[in-house]
């Protein structure tokens, strides 16, 4: 009953905004945008706004350029929607099949009954239920798919990301998306019985994961002369009180736990700005682990360290046991090979600790996982190769 009321209160402010937009009210107050006016007049986001307009455009009549009233893009779904049958996200999900490319091949008589059936049956599903329904209706529909005709326009590839807040969202074509997939997927299982992480922090670390080996290994073009890297901009105030803050290119602040871990293996460069901003000084873009100790430590730890981890040399750094800036060494004995999540779990302080023990890391759990506290290793190698390249 709940329900049924929110939606008919959604149907009441859509049929409102769509009659504001026929009668020219956003214009004549001065707006190019009905989004714009609608995010102005329910503060809310303009990607809200922009949302309820076009559900306004798919289930509202509208007015013609030559003045005439014309019926809903979508009436079936529109008369579902007035019921309170569905709700907005319902409309959204059926709007959204019926401009997808497979869609505008079907003939006209085909694409309204595609419309209609999916009115009648989003009643029956979830929004995203909805969606993989009308994703198979429209390609059973589209049977001939899209063929080799020239005016067939390629799927666009878009990626938004928001700097400020972290947001990722976009749309891939299927190649691009099958590449994505088979990226994450080696990158995404769980890296033990500790590993606590949903699927979708999982599939965000393996985004960043494969990232950051592309930035290491150099394969993308230069720019401005250089290999892309990052600069760690710290303020000299932040340095004189042992960096407990600093900010990235694109504007990212870094949290303390961040900052260190990235200071542990030094990919990048760090920038300490006065106290007017000005550079007073600039690291070199280097690695502080030399390349040979380095290789004693991949041949002693073979990887990642954490026992029940099993990456390989290649996607693992350098972890300093007593921090650098606290006057620990850069030595084989103050130094643990750590894949990129064992890393970033050791800088979160998760209560694990590391030692060295008769020259092999041992990892000591917190006592909520072990109260005994025993120390953990990887099971020796009888055979040690040291890895190249």
């Amino acid at each position: 009953m709940c329900e049924t009321v929110t939606r008919r209160l959604e149907h009441i402010q859509i049929e409102l905004v769509a009659s504001l937009m026929r009668d020219g009210a956003f214009a004549d107050r001065g707006y190019r945008s009905a989004t714009q006016a609608l995010a102005d007049v329910l503060g809310c986001d303009t990607v809200v706004a922009r949302r309820r307009v076009r559900v306004a455009e798919d289930v509202c009549p509208h007015i013609s350029l030559d003045g005439q009233s014309l019926p809903p893009r979508l009436p079936s779904t529109a008369g579902e929607f007035a019921a309170g049958r569905i709700g907005l996200r319902h409309v959204e999900v059926i709007a959204d099949a019926m401009r997808s490319t497979a869609a505008r091949r079907l003939a006209p008589d085909v694409w309204a009954g595609a419309e209609a059936k999916l009115a009648e049956q989003a009643s029956a599903y979830r929004p995203g239920e909805l969606a993989v329904f009308a994703h198979d209706l429209i390609m059973l529909l589209d049977q001939d798919g899209p063929g080799e005709r020239e005016d067939d326009l390629p799927q666009a590839n878009e990626l938004h990301l928001s700097i400020r807040t972290g947001k990722l969202k976009g749309q891939l074509d299927g190649l691009t998306r099958e590449l994505l997939a088979t990226a994450l997927d080696a990158l995404c299982l769980p890296r033990g019985p500790e590993d606590d992480r949903t699927a979708p922090e999982r599939r965000a670390d393996a985004l960043g994961e494969i990232c950051q080996r592309v930035l290491d290994t150099a394969q993308l073009p230069q720019t401005g002369g250089e290999r892309p890297h990052l600069n760690v901009i710290i303020p000299l105030a932040e340095l004189e009180h042992r960096a407990r803050a600093a900010g990235l290119d694109f504007g990212t602040h870094l949290p303390p736990a961040d900052l260190r871990m990235l200071a542990c293996d030094a990919r990048a460069v760090p920038i300490v700005l006065g106290g007017a901003g000005q550079p007073l000084d600039v690291g070199r873009a280097r690695r502080t682990i030399p390349d040979g100790l380095r290789r004693a430590i991949a041949a002693r730890d073979r990887g990642c360290a954490k026992p029940g981890c099993g990456r390989p040399v290649s996607w693992c750094e350098i972890h300093h046991l007593e921090a650098w800036e606290n006057g620990g060494a850069t030595a084989v004995h103050n130094c643990v090979m750590l894949c990129r999540y064992h890393h970033r779990l050791l800088h979160r302080e998760s209560g694990w600790t590391i030692r060295i023990h008769n020259g092999i890391p041992e990892f000591i759990p917190p006592k909520w996982i072990d109260r005994t506290q025993t120390a953990r290793r990887k099971p020796p190698c009888l055979t040690v190769v040291l890895p190249m390249g």
